[in-house]
């Protein structure tokens, strides 16, 4: 990885440090978020408790008592030596959708906002070229980006109180798979019959940060047959 623009690196709070790439949602920046995400993992840095990535950004918590100052400037080094080392090549992986119907609940919210009929929606919807930037809000939630702008669509007024595991939805330009049961305000087109996560294997995600993503819409002989035989 070549070294590209300098982050900022601001003390967010007596206990947070916030390492900022840039403010728009791209391939470039994301790249330097994934890097550096993977880098600090690796290296553990002492005094860090949790590491956050977002879409342009990644939060560092720290220990109480642990000085700011000489935790930012290791946070800063290991930035500096994360660009000399390889971009992860990207998993690939395809994600079975039954779109409408009962799994769709808000299909309809969606063509009325976007204009576009069902058809339309489900062709836009598996044509994109996808890339989870980030997992969050609940174990294995997988943050989306590359949703066709014509299917934009804002997130509920209410949310649910509850949203089916497997559930996929769109919110804004973002789209969206829920792992599990939980509540939710993303708009929901269809519902993938896979495990996204799995209690027994929290560390082993199905769809991981960084991974292309293609959704391929199916039948509901299909739906059943894969729910069936889901491990």
């Amino acid at each position: 990885m070549t070294l590209n623009n300098i982050p900022q690196f601001i003390p967010a709070s007596d206990r947070s440090i916030l390492v900022k790439f840039g403010e728009e949602i791209s391939d470039k920046i994301h790249q330097q978020v994934f890097t550096f995400y993977r880098f600090v993992l690796k290296k553990q840095i002492k005094g860090v408790i949790n590491i956050h990535p977002a879409y342009a950004s990644i939060l560092f918590t720290l220990e109480r008592n642990v000085e700011l100052n000489k935790t930012l400037t290791t946070i800063k080094r290991s930035w500096k030596a994360s660009t000399q080392t390889r971009i992860p090549k990207p998993g690939q992986v395809e994600i079975p959708v039954l779109y409408g119907g009962e799994f769709g609940e808000d299909m309809d919210r969606v063509s009325g906002h976007t204009g576009l009929n069902q058809g339309e929606i489900i062709q836009r919807h598996e044509s994109g070229s996808y890339k989870v930037y980030f997992t969050g809000f609940s174990p294995g939630f997988p943050y989306i980006a590359g949703l066709d702008p014509s299917l934009s669509t804002p997130r509920l007024t209410t949310p649910r109180k509850q949203v089916p595991a497997g559930a996929v939805g769109i919110a804004g330009e973002q789209t969206g798979i829920y792992p599990l049961a939980s509540p939710g305000g993303w708009n929901l087109i269809g519902q993938t019959p896979l495990k996204i996560f799995d209690w027994t294997h929290p560390l082993d995600l199905r769809v991981k940060m960084g991974d292309r993503i293609k959704f391929i819409s199916i039948s509901k002989e299909d739906f059943d047959r894969l729910k069936e035989n889901v491990t």
